[in-house]
């Protein structure tokens, strides 16, 4: 599900509360001294607010970083430290034939050549001689624009996949004239690890590429406003328990230009083809296969060359639900072995190094904790962790004979990293709740080569309220769920002030990090001006904490989520300074499913909700998501009809406001409608606020409305 997450006092003690939540709390050591108040422009957008940073590239494969400052293109050897302007934007103009201000976006394509793509052309530059090598004209009206690293460019106008060579000429890869068929884009919505549908083979001679059937998949009405008379837009959106799509993956060669389709045969025709990859010498392809239902799936290979399926390398099986989301990582010095990521076995999203036979499947992070791969230098697996503590993210180092690791950074928070090819050097971007943001140059060893940037708090001249961290226990007790807790300007503790809940609590989201001001959305603060305690917990079913609990919530949505929520509102009346006669919850798209499970299955604990494209009933959502958490209507209608909000709406007691993107095409207009239907038939009383002109999120200028209008909802209503 798309969803919102919106991104920062020095970590004072570990308070423990004597309470049943067991609460440990952290906060910052001072309260800020500004007196300026938050606008709501500010609160929404406020770039200004914002760390300082520095956008950074490794120089292809040298030990050489490089970032723009104005109208400059920066170089520093991090061995010897020279640094060095290697281009200026005069110098870039003509050979782009532009009149640039700024820098435009840049990649490296190796070590002496700088690639970048404007105005329909595609350009190398040798920055050494600061000649241009290589120009290459796009075709017009292209989408999905993927280059093989070499000499073509492989996209899609239509439902079809074409591909152009360096001289500009174009070549057609399919002709589907069948609406329903979908060429070289993105499939199962996304979900999955999916993010594109196209896939160069290592040697850029071959081209794999998703084909989707939807002509059994159910169309979906979008009302289009801005034509004379109003227009519709159908689009496909296949529900929970009705026909999904058809994927297969073809393989294109652009020497006979010809196209084979992977034999793949697993799961029948819904199946799920997932984390496609190449092996090393362009010969064989890896598909991680997942069944409809979702508990199954089959890491295959195949031959490239005729679409001939060779083996099963992998099985896996979930009581609840699998989901593969990362494509087979190769070691470099040996392409018979690979990384394959996992929670299916240990609990966890762990590293595995598996052979391409199948007879090697090998534990590389033994740890309790989800990680991720981020490089590898031959000897050492470099990945990032939530071991030291799931709201912090740490770089560790394995290594791959002995199983030895190490952890490499140690400063609290959460740490962004980016490794030099050779793996010699990182660069480590990381903030903690007082630290705005640290940028420093280390060895792989973990030892400091310099501090690149410190940056200071742009927010100190603001009256902000304090910021705390903690957790309390899950309502199963097998957990601690970590908050963040902001108290009101000028805080009194002889005062009692309302509460503000925040909630998303959906799956792939995690709302509390040690990061800047706790990875605060500005407008909490913005409501903690206004006089308003605002709480934000991740719950069971959210993400970075392991199969057990993510998977909480499997087949009854909202009801962990629920159940936990809970306990941080016991934690929070149990606070002398909050009135409990006046609590509010405020959430989007899944949070807006839990903000209105919230306000009717507690009436008598919430006062106010404001809800923003929220899922009403799990039938209306799309297969993919939907299926892997709650099953199909068919199969699981006890927990369909058990967490459906249709039957809620005559239990709404207290305020609500429910807000919603018109032509929004992941939780679709039907869903609230439905809901404002079942009110009106109820004779409930309830308030409603379209976006004519938004999708599922509601962005830009456009957002500061939607926040004033949440805000003046609960100073109405709340306050």
């Amino acid at each position: 599900m798309n969803y919102l997450l919106f991104t920062c006092l020095s970590l004072g003690a570990v308070l423990t509360s004597e309470t049943q939540h067991a609460m440990a709390m952290k906060k910052g050591e001072e309260i800020q001294k500004g007196d300026k108040i938050l606008t709501m422009e500010e609160a929404v957008l406020g770039y200004e607010l914002r760390p300082e940073s520095r956008n950074m590239q490794w120089q292809g494969d040298r030990n050489i970083l490089t970032w723009t400052e104005g109208t400059e293109l920066w170089a520093e050897a991090v061995e010897t430290g020279e640094k060095k302007v290697i281009m200026t934007i005069e110098e870039l103009n003509p050979l782009i034939q532009a009149d640039l201000k700024g820098w435009p976006k840049y990649s490296w394509k190796d070590g002496q050549t700088l690639s970048l793509i404007r105005k329909g052309k595609y350009y190398e530059i040798e920055v050494g001689s600061k000649q241009l090598k290589r120009t290459i004209s796009l075709p017009e009206k292209a989408m999905d624009l993927t280059f093989n690293g070499k000499d073509a460019f492989a996209f899609t106008r239509g439902n079809n996949l074409y591909y152009c060579d360096e001289r500009g000429n174009e070549f057609a890869v399919t002709a589907d004239e069948d609406p329903n068929i979908v060429n070289g884009q993105t499939v199962s919505r996304r979900e999955m690890g999916i993010s594109t549908g196209i896939f160069w083979s290592p040697d850029g001679k071959k081209l794999a590429f998703y084909r989707k059937d939807e002509s059994a998949v159910s169309s979906f009405p979008l009302l289009d406003i801005t034509t004379r008379t109003g227009s519709l837009q159908e689009i496909k959106y296949p529900m929970t328990g009705m026909p999904s799509e058809q994927v297969s993956l073809g393989v294109y060669d652009l020497a006979s230009q010809q196209t084979v389709f992977m034999e793949v045969t697993d799961f029948g025709r819904e199946q799920y083809l997932t984390n496609i990859t190449w092996g090393p010498a362009s010969e064989v392809l890896y598909i991680q296969v997942v069944n409809r239902d979702q508990n199954q799936v089959h890491l295959n290979k195949y031959c490239a060359k005729t679409g001939v399926f060779i083996k099963t390398l992998v099985e896996e099986k979930n009581e609840r639900y699998v989901e593969p989301s990362d494509p087979l990582v190769f070691l470099k010095n040996d392409p018979s072995r690979f990384i394959y990521r996992t929670d299916n076995r240990d609990n966890y999203r762990n590293l595995y190094l598996c052979d391409t036979e199948g007879k090697q499947l090998r534990r590389l992070t033994d740890t309790d904790a989800d990680v991720a791969y981020i490089a590898q230098d031959g000897k050492y697996i470099y990945y990032t962790s939530a071991e030291v503590s799931p709201i912090e993210n740490h770089l560790f180092r394995v290594d791959l004979k002995t199983g030895k690791k190490s952890r490499l950074t140690e400063a609290e928070g959460w740490h962004t990293i980016m490794v030099s090819e050779n793996g010699r050097y990182f660069v480590d971007n990381y903030s903690s709740l007082n630290v705005p943001r640290r940028i420093e140059l280390r060895q792989t060893n973990g030892k400091l080569v310099k501090e690149i940037l410190k940056a200071e708090n742009p927010t100190r001249t603001y009256n902000f309220g304090e910021i705390s961290l903690g957790t309390v226990k899950s309502a199963d007790g097998q957990f601690d769920n970590y908050y963040r807790l902001i108290k009101p300007m000028n805080f009194d503790p002889a005062k009692k002030y309302p509460v503000i809940l925040y909630v998303y609590g959906g799956p792939h989201s995690q709302m509390v990090k040690n990061t800047w001001q706790g990875e605060l959305r500005r407008w909490e603060m913005y409501m903690a001006q206004q006089g308003y305690v605002v709480f934000v917990m991740d719950n069971r079913g959210t993400s970075n904490r392991g199969a057990a609990y993510e998977k909480a919530i499997y087949k009854q949505c909202g009801q962990a989520e629920m159940a936990d929520q809970m306990k941080g509102i016991e934690f929070l009346k149990s606070q002398p300074w909050v009135d409990a006669d006046r609590i509010g919850v405020h959430g989007w798209s899944y949070g807006g499913f839990m903000t209105i499970s919230l306000i009717t299955n507690y009436p008598e604990v919430f006062k106010v909700a404001v809800a923003g494209g929220p899922v009403i009933d799990w039938k209306w959502y799309e297969v993919m998501y939907g299926e892997r958490y709650m099953s199909t209507p068919q199969q699981n209608p006890e927990g369909y009809a058990k967490v459906s909000l249709l039957s809620k709406a005559k239990d709404l007691k207290g305020k609500l406001l429910i807000c919603q993107g018109a032509v929004d095409d992941t939780v679709l207009w039907q869903h609230s409608l439905s809901f404002i239907r079942e009110c009106i038939k109820n004779q409930v009383q309830v308030d409603y606020f379209p976006y004519p002109c938004a999708k599922h999120n509601v962005f830009g200028r456009d957002r500061i409305h939607l926040m004033q209008k949440v805000t003046d909802y609960f100073e109405d209503y709340l306050k």
